[in-house]
């Protein structure tokens, strides 16, 4: 499988020290979702009650049960990073993850899905997505 510039799918650069991003300590697993499509993958992660969703600069306060956190990227003309598709390349930047809550576990993993499919919607791959979860405790995440 094509990777992009990250050793990792996207979305596998869920912590950067130098983003400003942090880990809450209170979480006992999280769920992580991933789509492949067109050579690429985009992981997410869902955390559930109980967990302590990653906090940063500028992100909103978010007290649902269920938080979605995931990358948001867009092609680019130049500039951003190259991602390595199955028919090409393409540029991308990336925007700062936005948290989403929700009330109920499904509604949760459903707007997931969703989302990594309108990112892979909006970089022009209409490859349909293929989706894997992963149950794993936060060291087993960590990098």
């Amino acid at each position: 499988m094509a990777r992009s510039a990250h050793s990792e799918p996207l979305g596998g650069r869920s912590v950067d020290s130098d983003s400003g991003f942090s880990r809450g300590t209170e979480r006992s697993h999280m769920l992580l979702i991933r789509g492949l499509a067109g050579g690429t993958g985009l992981t997410g992660t869902l955390y559930e009650p109980g967990e302590t969703p990653p906090s940063y600069r500028g992100a909103p306060d978010v007290g649902a049960p269920y938080v979605w956190v995931c990358d948001e990227f867009y092609a680019v003309e130049t500039g951003g990073q190259t991602l390595e598709l199955d028919d090409g390349s393409v540029q991308v930047a990336f925007e700062q993850p936005a948290p989403r809550g929700y009330d109920d576990r499904e509604r949760a993993i459903e707007a997931a899905k969703a989302h990594i499919r309108e990112q892979f919607a909006r970089i022009g791959v209409t490859d349909e997505v293929t989706f894997e979860t992963e149950q794993v405790q936060p060291e087993a995440a960590e990098p």
